[in-house]
């Protein structure tokens, strides 16, 4: 048996005011989800969005669903967050008064998504002369707005409930901060191919080292056919058949796979080039590859040239077979491509 004082420290009970949640062991909670609701709707209400030729206010939240917690076990600090909302917005031309309206939804806003990964969608209610352009604007202007009002809710979210979370121990002081929030952490996306810090079975600092893939397909299809399948949303849908973020504009994000392949548009050259920063998740952290997919019509296909920099050369053979089988094989499988035209 162990000496007075001597036993297992999460035990001992210290000196505290309240005398409870000794060394913050005990698994404790708060709900956030009242206080979520009305930070969203005042971050995101009346927001505005515009530059000199498009004005476009979201007007009202129609539906904000879903809950959000702050949870200490053992010290550490773990916020759980799941929201789905829609709204609505209007907007104009300004050289046009007559305006336009639509919905925006946001399906996925989780502690599993950062927030330029999560989805946005723009809708258009009304067939307006200037409908479309503006709500093309919504949808590639206003996204970087939206997410930034996403990203303070998380930031504020992390601010508000981690106080009195943490107890002090008997000297007074919290025994450990909260862990570093998300929005901390996609800012290192800026930084690519550097030398990293890695976990579990992967080096430390080291410089990776890299091959590069090249490969040319045919397909049985006109150009503008197979460019489409690759960037617009509902045809990347069902050629992964699953879910897709896919905003087909330069500096646009995707993911797909269920976040397994995840990168940024560079360039958008339509029906001729398409380039990508690419990265599979379980590559090093951090680390994204060049893409580019290059596009000729030719008298009875269309070629493709993939040509893919910075692989990581232990996954060269996986992402080989993954443009093989995933992309390449299910496009044509999904869409007729494969087959000869007639």
């Amino acid at each position: 048996m162990a000496k007075w004082g001597e036993g297992d420290p999460r035990w001992i009970v210290e000196e505290r005011a309240d005398a409870t949640n000794v060394n913050n062991w005990h698994w404790t909670e708060k709900n956030a989800t009242p206080w979520s609701k009305d930070k969203l709707k005042s971050l995101l209400e009346g927001l505005v969005i515009e530059d000199d030729r498009y004005f476009c206010e979201i007007k009202e939240l129609t539906k904000v669903e879903g809950e959000a917690s702050a949870n200490n076990r053992k010290a550490k600090l773990f916020f759980f967050y799941e929201w789905e909302i829609t709204g609505k917005w209007k907007g104009r031309a300004k050289a046009n008064e007559k305006g336009c309206k639509g919905e925006i939804e946001i399906p996925n806003l989780s502690e599993e998504n950062s927030p330029d990964e999560v989805d946005i969608n723009v809708t258009l209610d009304d067939k307006h002369a200037d409908g479309a352009d503006v709500k093309e604007f919504l949808r590639t202007k206003g996204l970087k707005v939206i997410r930034e009002q996403l990203t303070k809710y998380i930031k504020e979210l992390k601010e508000e409930f981690a106080q009195g979370m943490i107890l002090p121990a008997k000297d007074g002081a919290p025994e450990v901060t909260a862990p570093p929030s998300t929005c901390d952490k996609n800012s290192a996306k800026n930084v690519i191919n550097q030398p990293i810090s890695m976990t579990n079975d992967k080096a430390i600092g080291v410089k990776i080292p890299c091959v590069t893939l090249t490969e040319v397909e045919e397909f049985k299809c006109a150009v503008g056919e197979l460019f489409r399948a690759l960037t617009e949303r509902d045809m990347v849908r069902a050629f992964t058949h699953g879910d897709a973020l896919v905003e087909n504009f330069k500096g646009g994000r995707f993911s797909l796979f269920g976040g397994n392949v995840s990168g940024e548009f560079t360039e958008l050259v339509t029906d001729e080039r398409i380039g990508m920063r690419w990265r599979n998740k379980g590559w090093p952290d951090e680390h994204y590859s060049n893409v580019t997919l290059e596009f000729r019509q030719k008298d009875d296909c269309t070629e493709l040239r993939l040509t893919q920099t910075g692989i990581p050369s232990r996954e060269y053979d996986k992402t080989k077979e993954g443009w093989k089988n995933h992309y390449w094989r299910s496009v044509k499988q999904t869409f007729g491509f494969g087959a000869m035209l007639f």
